[in-house]
């Protein structure tokens, strides 16, 4: 991964301008402006330092080739299930791959067994891009209301359905103005479930 893919990686995940980069990473907007065309290809270790805790990965690491661990939040349970509400609590920090921790946001602990045959699991963990919609038939963190569920969502003609991965849970049907009416609302899209049970 090179400087300029770094740093316009993060602009766009936090919607920032060069000159909010620039005071962040406290170096001028000419500077940024450079390593977002691809000018530069190195930083000084003092200003390495000071990207590196902004982005919580060593930056020289990421730079020379070398592989790097990266950590994304665990923000809270969400329910594989119905009628319950999101924790959101800092739960601790989950390793990914450099990959992994450009295509995601967070992780949430899942409860519950309604998507059970999807490999989301009671007691396992969800990586979630954060996004307000998904393609039809993605796995989505959805709220309804205060309610939040992870499903399967699928969009009709006339009908939304969140749809479970289980045979002992029933999906749930929306029509378009009930969607409205429950404030039917996708926090995000699951990338992939981590099992630890």
């Amino acid at each position: 991964m090179e400087l300029h893919e770094i740093i316009r990686d993060y602009k766009n995940r936090f919607h920032l301008s060069n000159i909010a980069l620039a005071e962040r990473f406290q170096v001028t907007p000419n500077t940024v402006a450079r390593w977002l065309r691809g000018e530069v290809k190195s930083v000084q270790d003092e200003t390495a330092y000071n990207i590196s805790q902004i982005l919580g990965f060593d930056i020289q690491k990421v730079l020379s080739g070398d592989a790097v661990t990266m950590k994304r939040p665990i923000l809270g349970v969400a329910k594989a299930g119905y009628d319950m509400f999101l924790e959101e609590n800092y739960l601790g920090e989950e390793s990914v791959s450099m990959e992994e921790y450009r295509k995601g946001d967070y992780f949430l602990k899942v409860e519950g067994n309604s998507m059970i045959n999807a490999g989301i699991v009671h007691g396992g963990l969800v990586y979630v891009k954060q996004c307000s919609s998904v393609n039809n038939g993605d796995i989505a963190v959805v709220s309804l209301n205060d309610e939040v569920t992870i499903k399967r969502f699928i969009k009709l003609k006339d009908e939304i359905v969140l749809s479970a991965e289980n045979p002992e849970v029933e999906d749930r049907h929306f029509t378009v103005k009930q969607a409205k009416d429950t404030s039917l609302k996708i926090l995000g899209k699951v990338l992939f479930s981590k099992n630890y049970v």
